[in-house]
C-alpha cells in the first residue's frame, strides 16, 4: 500500500505488526465470518495512522480477501490512511488521536452492564499519550476498576516531528500509569512470545492493565527503521522491492 501513488503510514504500521498478530491470532475471541458477533473481543486502534497494519492483519485473519486491498486510496474506497468502520472487523473510525482509550472505557462499562465477559483492547501510539484526554480516560478506567480493559502502548519513541522525549517527555511512563491506578506490564513489542505471555495473564481484579510494548518504528524495513521520517512514506519501485525482500528474509519467506 505504501508503494501506491498516495503512499502510507509505513513506520507506525511496521512497529505494531507483532502486536496485532498476537492479538488476532493468539489472544482475541473473534470470528471473521461474523464481525459483529456480540460475544467477540474488540480491538480499538486508537493510533489510526497504523491502519495499514490493521488492514493487513484483518485480511490475514479472513475478514476480506487480499484483492480488496487493491482499493486502497482509490476514490470512494473505505481503505484510506485511517480505519473506517465500514471495513469488516474495524470497530471505530480513528485517526484523531486521544479518543481510543475513552471509547475503550465505554466498551468496558457497557460489557459490565450487559454481564458480558468479553474484553476490550486499545492500541495507542506513545506520542498519543501527550493528549490530555488519554489520562482522563485512564483515571475513569481505574476508578471503575475496569479489569476487562487492556491498553497496549506502541512505545517506538518517535512521532511525526521527532523523538517523543524531545517533543514532550513521557518518562517515567510506567510510573505514570501506576499513578493512575493501572497494572503495568512491559514487553518487547516484536517478541511474539513475550507479548503472548503479557496478553494472556489473568486479569487483575482491581485494575485495568496497560502493556508498554517497546518497539522500533519502521521495524523490518532497514532503510527507514528507527527514523521519524518513516511516519509517512511513498516507496518507489526499487524501495518497494528492497522492503519486500527484507521482510521476506526476516520471516523466512513465510506470509506471517
Amino acid at each position: 500500500m505504501c508503494a501506491g501513488p498516495e503512499g502510507g503510514h509505513l513506520g507506525g504500521s511496521m512497529s505494531l505488526v507483532e502486536i496485532l498478530s498476537v492479538l488476532y491470532f493468539r489472544v482475541m475471541r473473534h470470528d471473521p465470518r461474523f464481525p459483529g458477533l456480540p460475544e467477540r473481543d474488540v480491538l480499538l486502534l486508537s493510533k489510526g495512522h497504523g491502519g495499514i497494519a490493521l488492514f493487513a492483519t484483518l485480511c490475514e485473519a479472513g475478514y476480506f480477501p487480499a484483492e480488496v486491498l487493491d482499493e486502497y486510496a482509490r476514490p470512494g474506497s473505505h481503505f484510506m490512511a485511517h480505519p473506517h468502520p465500514e471495513i469488516p472487523g474495524v470497530e471505530i473510525a480513528s485517526g484523531s488521536l486521544g479518543h481510543g482509550l475513552a471509547l475503550g472505557v465505554g466498551y468496558a462499562l457497557a460489557n459490565r452492564l450487559d454481564g458480558s465477559d468479553r474484553r476490550s483492547f486499545v492500541v495507542m501510539g506513545d506520542g498519543e499519550l501527550q493528549e490530555g484526554s488519554v489520562w482522563e480516560a485512564a483515571s475513569v478506567a481505574s476508578a471503575h476498576r475496569l479489569n476487562s480493559l487492556t491498553a497496549i502502548v506502541d512505545r517506538n519513541g518517535l512521532q511525526i516531528t521527532g523523538g517523543t522525549e524531545s517533543v514532550n517527555s513521557l518518562e517515567p511512563l510506567a510510573d505514570r500509569w501506576r499513578a493512575f491506578g493501572w497494572r503495568v506490564l512491559e514487553a518487547d513489542g516484536h517478541d511474539t512470545e513475550e507479548l503472548t505471555r503479557a496478553l494472556t495473564l489473568p486479569a487483575d481484579p482491581q485494575a485495568p492493565t496497560v502493556i508498554i510494548a517497546h518497539t522500533v518504528k519502521g521495524k523490518g524495513v532497514p532503510f527507514v527503521e528507527g527514523q521519524a521520517r518513516s511516519h509517512y512514506a511513498r516507496l518507489n519501485g526499487r524501495q518497494h522491492l528492497r522492503a519486500l525482500n527484507a521482510v521476506r528474509a526476516s520471516t523466512g519467506g513465510e506470509r506471517r
